[in-house]
Formats: structure tokens, C-alpha cells, sequence
């Protein structure tokens, strides 16, 4: 199956958990899902090609 979940132990400070758990709240997630729609977007962040990296302008 493609959408098969496997479970895995994150071991991450208290601090960033309790920061986790309020954003989750505040988008009516789980954590669980909030830390799984985090790395979804990132991935697909990643994912993008490259732009064009601006060059600076030469001053004469």
C-alpha cells in the first residue's frame, strides 16, 4: 500500500514538543499530524527546482 504509516520514536527536547502541541492546537491538529504536515511541506519545498539566484548588479 502507498499510503502505509510506519511508526517511528522522535526523541526532541520538552521545550520544542509544548511549542508543537500549541501550534497543533491552534491549527486543529493532532501533533502527530502537525509534525507529519511540517515535513510534507518541507519535502515539498524540496522537491521544487531551483530558481534563478539573482545576480547583483554591477556598478561602474
Amino acid at each position: 500500500m502507498a499510503n502505509e504509516k510506519k511508526a517511528f520514536v522522535l526523541r526532541i527536547s520538552a521545550d520544542m514538543l509544548k511549542e508543537l502541541e500549541r501550534w497543533a492546537q491552534e491549527e486543529f491538529r493532532s501533533t502527530n499530524g502537525q509534525i507529519e504536515f511540517l515535513l510534507s511541506d518541507a519535502l515539498k519545498k524540496r522537491r521544487k527546482p531551483p530558481g534563478k539566484v539573482p545576480t547583483p548588479a554591477i556598478e561602474e
